[in-house]
């Protein structure tokens, strides 16, 4: 099949094959540089923009909500679709899976928020905004499900088990609630808003602890790092703000701001699971890779023609899922980004130094701050020096 102009993208690494007739993946060329060395899948399936995306089971699977109104669960392995959860009325503008994989919620245009059974693809129940259902997402220990509607911004949480009210609010903001997480230990809420604002809801006092100003534009989304130290907000402002909510340093010096790294909107982001690293997807059509300790953008992934609504982060850190308005998903490898010229060029302007394994030859970073002189080979070989690898033939291989 001849690649056309529109299957051209400029940080594909390989060919991604034909799997199923769901994925009629595009095929992707060399750049003509060595900058070039991300690879990529595209995933397709949904006859309309993608809203969301979430990894699952363990990140053999992802999920995916859609303007089409279904939501989708796929096997990473086959591409193929596993179930699909579409007697939706609408568009579902989220969806999100429980932890033990056995429960899916919904947020879906048509007023309602649902949970489904995954097995069987059936509505375990169901309940009634007064306006459109923006977000959903269900707390970390699989107990509760939390929605929001625009008309009358109401923050509702529910059982998950069988959708009985546990609380509901509907005065925390001015504008139209955007988005809304639940801290890691489920005992917070965070909800950003078209107001500019962002709120913290403390669920077992019911009462507002944190009201965060720093947006000069519509706030549209916003991610807890697993260590809940830090909560980060993104903004049609095209910035990126990290909030320190474990000692309060922002009331100070205030947020720490990530910058030149959209030239639009920020729609959606993400830290990965050590926190080292932060993700946004914007109307740019971006992705951006970001030092979350520094604030610097280490890496871009283009590709998508439509602005990116969702993000997700595998487990090892080494898989990036994006969801598009393109119709498409999209999944990154970026495990070894360090490694990408261009990424070391960002990491030297970013206050790094590069320098060359006297034992193997590869680069690896210092910080200004080490001694160049007493560090001088890379981690992978000071490892080895001190105790030897094992042998690939003792390494058990995946597929």
């Amino acid at each position: 099949m001849p690649i056309s102009e529109s299957d051209i993208d400029p940080l594909a690494l390989e060919i991604v094959e034909e799997v199923t007739p769901d994925i009629r993946s595009k095929s992707g060329v060399w750049e003509n540089e060595d900058l070039a060395q991300v690879k990529y899948k595209v995933l397709r399936g949904h006859h309309a923009g993608v809203n969301s995306v979430q990894f699952c089971m363990n990140d053999t699977h992802i999920v995916t909500s859609s303007d089409d109104k279904t939501c989708v669960l796929w096997s990473m392995e086959t591409g193929e679709k596993v179930q699909v959860f579409e007697e939706h009325g609408s568009i579902v503008s989220e969806c999100h899976m429980s932890p033990d994989n056995t429960k899916l919620a919904s947020a879906c245009w048509d007023k309602q928020v649902r949970v489904w059974d995954v097995e069987t693809g059936k509505i375990l129940w169901k309940e009634t905004h007064g306006g459109i259902v923006t977000c959903c997402q269900i707390s970390h220990d699989g107990k509760y499900v939390v929605s929001v509607s625009d008309l009358d911004n109401v923050v509702a949480v529910r059982s998950v088990q069988d959708g009985s009210l546990v609380s509901s609010t509907n005065d925390l903001h001015k504008g139209t609630i955007t988005c809304c997480r639940f801290s890691p230990d489920d005992n917070r809420l965070c909800t950003t808003s078209m107001d500019k604002t962002i709120k913290l809801w403390d669920r077992n006092s019911k009462k507002v602890t944190l009201h965060l100003d720093g947006h000069i534009n519509v706030v549209s989304c916003c991610c807890f790092s697993r260590d809940e130290r830090q909560l980060c907000t993104g903004s049609w402002d095209k910035l990126l703000q990290v909030w320190d909510i474990s000692t309060g340093m922002f009331r100070s010096e205030g947020p720490r701001t990530f910058n030149k790294g959209h030239e639009g909107s920020v729609s959606t982001c993400c830290f990965s699971p050590e926190g080292t690293l932060l993700f946004s997807g914007s109307y740019d059509c971006t992705v951006v890779v970001w030092d979350a300790n520094n604030g610097g953008p280490k890496l871009t992934l283009k590709g998508h023609q439509d602005w990116v609504t969702g993000l997700d982060v595998s487990q090892d850190s080494n898989w990036v899922l994006s969801s598009s308005r393109d119709k498409t998903v999209r999944l990154w490898h970026i495990g070894d980004s360090d490694r990408i010229p261009v990424v070391m060029e960002n990491k030297m302007n970013m206050g790094l130094k590069i320098i060359k394994c006297d034992e193997c030859g590869k680069p690896f970073s210092i910080t200004q701050l080490e001694n160049v002189r007493e560090t001088h080979m890379c981690v992978f070989c000071r490892m080895q020096a001190s105790r030897p690898l094992p042998s690939f033939e003792d390494i058990e291989e995946f597929p």
